[in-house]
């Protein structure tokens, strides 16, 4: 995979892999090489690497970018040059990283600390983007573990304070049973919709109050009770059944009524509830950590028959739990589109839990 893109695109932002052109949708940022640094490091393509390494050094340059997802730059850009700073300690990847992540900064500039959802990278400005005057919860939360890490290594402790402003503000907007609804108002952090969803624009919010509160040190306190006050409301008001299977599923939720579907992005959740019952203050023997790796057993083995019962043995974008129905594969959505979060989850789950069987419905 590496090599083919090597070949016919090495350097641009994608390969489109039918016509074999290279392709700049992303302002020249080189996205798939930036995003890819990690995992050749990990894989131990040395070669490969350095190359990479030269090319970022020599030509990466994000100043022919427009207007950018705030969202989409940092966690594969900046996620990415940040990744291979950690892994080969090269100041190359920190330097571009600075660059970018003072860029980007200005998405921040709002009275709430509500990042924008979009940027232009030549004036430092940001936009409502598609979602207007609204930030995606997923989005506005999940930021903050580049930018804290970031500003760790340049030790600008007004950096993170600047990108940790928003979840500041909304750990003081928190609902009563712990669950956002998916679109905010940058300029008050009013909710400016009802739906609840850990899939598509909910998810990585909640995935990330347990990641920075792991990152801190396990020492911001108001992150982790974030976290355990959202799956207390997840088990509450989002878990169901199927029937007849009795598949475990969390639903969509408006705060009056539940959506019997769950997006593939949900499947991240497995992973997340197993990392959280054991990293639990509480120890992983207490009740709550039990009854959060429980769920995570349950909903992994749903995430696994999303996959095991269709005919490609591939896992649509959602399915729908319809009565006496278990698992119907989405109406306007019966595609897949490389999601990783069933993956992860079952990496985690075996690496904490040691248990096999999540290596066996890996593969």
């Amino acid at each position: 995979s590496w090599s083919a893109y090597k070949t016919y695109a090495f350097g641009f932002d994608e390969l489109k892999p039918i016509s074999k052109r290279g392709h700049n949708n992303w302002g020249g940022m080189g996205v798939t090489l930036v995003d890819s640094l990690d995992t050749l490091w990990v894989m131990g393509l040395q070669k490969e690497f350095n190359e990479a390494r030269d090319w970022v050094r020599d030509r990466l340059s994000f100043n022919n970018a427009g207007s950018v997802s705030v969202f989409e730059t940092t966690i594969r850009e900046l996620g990415g040059l940040l990744s291979a700073f950690d892994l080969s300690k090269d100041k190359v990847f920190l330097d571009k990283a600075e660059i970018l992540g003072r860029k980007l900064l200005g998405a921040f500039d709002t009275p709430t600390g509500i990042a924008k959802s979009s940027l232009n990278m030549k004036t430092g400005t940001g936009a409502g983007g598609w979602s207007g005057g609204s930030a995606i919860l997923a989005e506005l939360g999940t930021l903050q573990v580049e930018f804290r890490y970031l500003a760790h290594h340049l030790k600008d402790p007004a950096m993170e304070a600047k990108a940790m402003k928003g979840i500041q503000t909304m750990a003081q907007k928190q609902p009563g049973n712990g669950l956002y609804p998916i679109k905010i108002n940058t300029q008050n952090g009013g909710f400016s919709d009802s739906m609840i969803t850990f899939g598509a624009l909910g998810d990585s919010f909640y995935e990330y109050l347990l990641k920075m509160w792991l990152q801190g040190g396990r020492k911001e306190q108001w992150l982790r009770d974030m976290y355990d006050k959202a799956m207390d409301g997840a088990v509450k008001h989002l878990l169901k059944q199927s029937h007849p299977s009795k598949l475990s599923f969390l639903s969509d939720y408006n705060g009056r009524a539940n959506f019997n579907k769950m997006d593939h992005l949900v499947c991240f959740m497995p992973g997340l509830l197993t990392l959280g019952a054991y990293t639990d203050p509480n120890g992983l023997d207490s009740p709550r950590a039990q009854r959060d790796l429980d769920v995570a057993k349950a909903l992994m083995y749903t995430c696994y028959q999303m996959y095991h019962r269709t005919t490609s043995g591939i896992s649509p974008e959602y399915v729908e739990f319809k009565q006496n129905q278990d698992i119907v594969i989405g109406r306007t959505a019966p595609f897949y589109i490389l999601r990783p979060e069933t993956s992860e989850s079952l990496f985690i789950m075996n690496q904490l839990t040691k248990d096999p069987i999540y290596r066996d419905w890996y593969v």
